[in-house]
C-alpha cells in the first residue's frame, strides 16, 4: 500500500477531497515525527504506541574483513501494536 492509497482511503471515509486528505495525512505524520524527535511517546488506544528507544554503543564485526568496528549509540523509532490491531491482523 502506498501513500496515495492511504490518501484515497482517508478522502473516502472522511468525505473530503484527496488534497485535503493529503494535507491531513502530512500534518499527522509531521506531528508524530516532531513528537518522536522531542523524545515523546505517542499512543493511539487500540492501534498502538510510537516511541523512541536508545541503543547502546557496541562492538560489531565487519563480515567481509572480520575487523572489529565500533557502532555508536543511537536512538531508533519503535512501534508497539495495540491489542485491537493485533486481534484484527490475526484474523
Amino acid at each position: 500500500m502506498t501513500r496515495e492509497n492511504i490518501i484515497e482511503i482517508i478522502a473516502k471515509k472522511a468525505e473530503m477531497t484527496k488534497k485535503q486528505a493529503g494535507l491531513a495525512l502530512n500534518a499527522a505524520l509531521e506531528g508524530i515525527t516532531e513528537a518522536l524527535k522531542a523524545g515523546n511517546k505517542i499512543t493511539f488506544i487500540g492501534f498502538g504506541t510510537f516511541s523512541v528507544r536508545a541503543k547502546k554503543a557496541r562492538t560489531g564485526i565487519n563480515p567481509r574483513t572480520k575487523a572489529k568496528i565500533n557502532i555508536p549509540a543511537t536512538k531508533v523509532p519503535v512501534f508497539k501494536p495495540g491489542a485491537k490491531l493485533k486481534e484484527v491482523v490475526k484474523k
